[in-house]
C-alpha cells in the first residue's frame, strides 16, 4: 500500500512513512493510492470477531507489508487491553430506530483512545525497528491530546508536545495532559484558539529545516493512521446490525471532520453505510456547507462543546480531494485559497455529490442542553454536550427501516458543569482519575506564534535527549 498527497507534490510514501511524516511535504494530507475493499463474504467473516482481531482485519490492507499479520495482531491487542469495557465499544438502544455507540471506555474516556492506544503501539514498534526517535508535535481542542500523552507517556524513543488553546478546554480535558509529569511529556498553553494551535502545528512542519532537525512527527488526525484506526468501530457497530446485507446510518459529532471521515472510508471500502450525518455546535461551518455550501470561516466562538470549537476542519481536505475526482492540483488551488481568504470555493457538483451521503444538523448551547436533560429525561441516558449533538443529529436524519447509530464521543464526567446545569447530575470521574483534581499540573503558557513553540519544542527536545 503506497500513500498518496492530497495536493499532489509530495513523494508517495509506505504506511510506516506516512505514520511517521503526518503532514505531508507540500502542505497537503496523505490518502491511500487506491482504496481497498471487503467482498461479501470478507465482510461476512468478520461477525462475532473480537474487537482487537476485527481492528487489525480491518487495518491490514492500509498497512500492507510494513507489519506482518501476526504482529499487527499482537499490537491491536495490546492497544485495547486497558479499555474498562469488554466490548471495547458497546452499543446500546435510546430509542426507536436509534442507538448509540460509546467509544470512550479507553484511559482517558474519549474517542480518541481508539486510535491513539493504538498509535503509541504502532510508534513504538516502528521506531524499535528503525532504531529512530521522533518528537510529536500535537494540536487539541480538548481530547486529542490527553489521548496521545496516555499513549506515550514514558516512552523512550517519543518526545511528545501538545498545543492547547488557554482556557478553551473542560477544566478535566487540561487537568488530563497536565497531571501528566513524564519527562517526555510538553504541554503548551496557547494564547489563542485551536485553530490557532493546529496552525501553529502546521507551519512547524511546513518549516523543512526545523521539522528535519527535530524529527517531527503528528498525532492530530492529520495523521493518516488516525484515521485508519477509528475505521473498525464502524465496521463492528455495522455487521452487529446485519451488514453487509443490511444498510447502517451513522450520527457523529464533529469539528475536525476526521472521526466522520473515517466512517466515510468504511464506506469506500464496501460497507453498507446509507447516510452519514454530522453533528456541529454554534461553530457550524461544516453543517452550513452541507446546507448551503457555505464554508466560510468565522470567529471560532466557546460552547459546552469545546472539542468541536474549531472553524478550519482539516480533514475535510481529505472529502474533498475525493469530491473533486482527486485532482490534487485543484485541490491545493481552492485549499490556499480558502487559507487566504477565508472561504472555500466548492464547485457545485461536488458539493451535490457530499449532500447526497452527508447531512448537517447544528445546536446552540442552549439547544445542547436541551437535548442533554430530553434524552435524560425520556431514557436515562447521560450523554456529555459533544454526544449529546450526534444524537440529536441521528434522530433528524433517522430514516425507517434503517439503524441510526450516533457516536457517543466522551463520558461526560468529562464535562460535570455541563452536566450539573442540564440535568442536576455531577457524573463520578473512574476510580483511576479520582484524585485528578488535587494533582500537581505543569505546563507552560506561550503567545500564538511560530517562534514561541518552536523555541518550546527545541527546549522539550534538548531535556528529553
Amino acid at each position: 500500500m503506497r500513500y498518496i498527497s492530497t495536493r499532489g507534490k509530495a513523494p508517495a510514501l509506505s504506511f510506516s512513512d506516512v505514520l511517521l511524516t503526518g503532514l505531508a511535504e507540500d502542505g497537503g494530507l496523505y490518502l491511500p493510492e487506491t482504496w481497498p475493499s471487503f467482498s461479501l463474504s470478507e465482510w461476512q467473516a468478520m461477525r462475532g470477531l473480537p474487537y482487537p482481531e476485527l481492528a487489525a482485519r480491518i487495518m491490514r490492507p492500509f498497512v500492507g507489508e510494513d507489519i506482518d499479520p501476526g504482529t499487527l495482531r499482537s499490537l491491536c491487542e495490546k492497544a485495547y487491553t486497558g479499555f474498562d469495557h469488554p466490548a471495547i465499544v458497546p452499543v446500546t438502544q435510546v430509542e426507536d430506530g436509534l442507538f448509540v455507540q460509546e467509544l470512550f471506555h479507553g484511559p482517558t474516556l474519549a474517542f480518541k483512545d481508539m486510535a491513539m492506544q493504538l498509535l503509541g503501539q504502532l510508534f513504538e514498534h516502528v521506531l524499535t525497528e528503525r532504531n529512530s526517535h521522533v518528537t510529536i508535535v500535537g494540536a487539541t481542542s480538548g481530547d486529542t491530546g490527553s489521548a496521545a500523552i496516555e499513549a506515550c507517556r514514558g516512552r523512550d524513543r517519543l518526545s511528545v508536545v501538545i498545543l492547547h488553546p488557554k482556557d478553551r478546554t473542560s477544566e478535566v480535558q487540561r487537568r488530563q495532559m497536565t497531571t501528566v509529569l513524564e519527562a517526555n511529556v510538553t504541554n503548551l498553553a496557547i494564547e489563542g484558539t485551536f485553530d490557532d494551535c493546529q496552525d501553529l502545528v502546521k507551519a512547524l512542519f511546513a518549516d523543512m529545516p526545523f521539522r528535519k532537525d527535530m524529527h517531527l512527527s503528528a498525532v492530530n488526525s492529520i495523521n493518516w493512521a488516525r484515521i485508519a484506526a477509528q475505521i473498525p468501530y464502524y465496521v463492528y457497530a455495522a455487521l452487529n446490525f446485519g451488514a453487509p446485507e443490511q444498510e447502517v446510518s451513522f450520527a457523529v459529532p464533529t469539528g475536525n471532520f476526521g472521526n466522520i471521515l473515517a466512517a466515510w472510508a468504511a464506506r469506500k471500502m464496501g460497507l453498507p453505510i446509507r447516510h452519514l450525518c454530522v453533528g456541529s455546535n454554534r461553530n457550524d461551518i461544516l453543517t452550513r456547507f452541507l446546507n448551503a455550501n457555505d464554508m466560510t470561516m468565522k470567529s471560532v466562538m466557546p460552547s459546552l462543546s469545546p472539542s468541536m470549537d474549531i472553524q478550519v476542519s482539516s480533514n475535510f481536505e481529505r472529502l474533498l480531494f475525493e469530491l473533486l475526482g482527486r485532482d490534487a492540483e485543484a485541490c491545493a488551488r481552492i485549499m490556499t485559497s480558502f487559507r487566504a481568504t477565508g472561504h472555500m470555493d466548492v464547485p457545485a457538483e461536488a458539493w451535490e455529490t457530499a449532500r447526497s451521503l452527508f447531512s448537517g444538523l447544528a445546536l446552540d448551547d442552549a439547544a445542547t442542553e436541551a437535548e442533554i436533560k430530553g434524552l435524560h429525561d425520556r431514557s436515562g441516558y447521560l450523554a456529555d454536550p459533544h454526544s449529546a449533538i450526534g444524537i440529536a443529529a441521528g434522530r433528524r436524519f433517522r430514516e425507517a427501516g434503517v439503524p441510526m447509530v450516533a457516536m457517543a464521543t466522551a463520558h461526560p464526567a468529562k464535562f460535570p458543569d455541563a452536566m450539573v446545569a442540564a440535568t442536576g447530575i455531577r457524573p463520578a470521574l473512574p476510580v483511576h482519575l479520582a484524585d485528578l483534581y488535587s494533582r500537581e499540573e505543569r505546563y507552560r503558557t506561550v503567545p500564538a506564534t511560530a517562534d514561541a513553540v518552536k523555541d518550546a519544542v527545541r527546549a522539550a527536545v534538548l531535556s528529553n535527549a
